[in-house]
């Protein structure tokens, strides 16, 4: 069921807001697909640290890292 809001555009949104309604998308279209996609990247945001605190707490994997750098050092050291 679609419910209406109201909301208070600062002057970055509104230009941002104009700039949507330019590409074509109506008002309601901009704003819905603004929210949905902010909330996208929020949850991929989330995914991501999750991800990285996985791998920071993976101690094979940050050895693993650590040698790989020392080999890359060692060969931009002996150019």
């Amino acid at each position: 069921m679609a419910r209406a809001i109201s909301i208070r555009l600062n002057e970055e949104a509104q230009r941002a807001l104009a700039r949507l309604e330019a590409s074509g998308l109506t008002r309601s279209e901009a704003v819905r697909r603004a929210l949905v996609e902010s909330a996208r990247r929020v949850e991929r945001r989330k995914a991501l640290a999750t991800e990285v605190a996985a791998l920071e707490s993976d101690e094979d994997d940050r050895q693993e890292m650590l040698e790989v750098a020392a080999l890359m050092e060692s060969l931009r050291v002996a150019r």
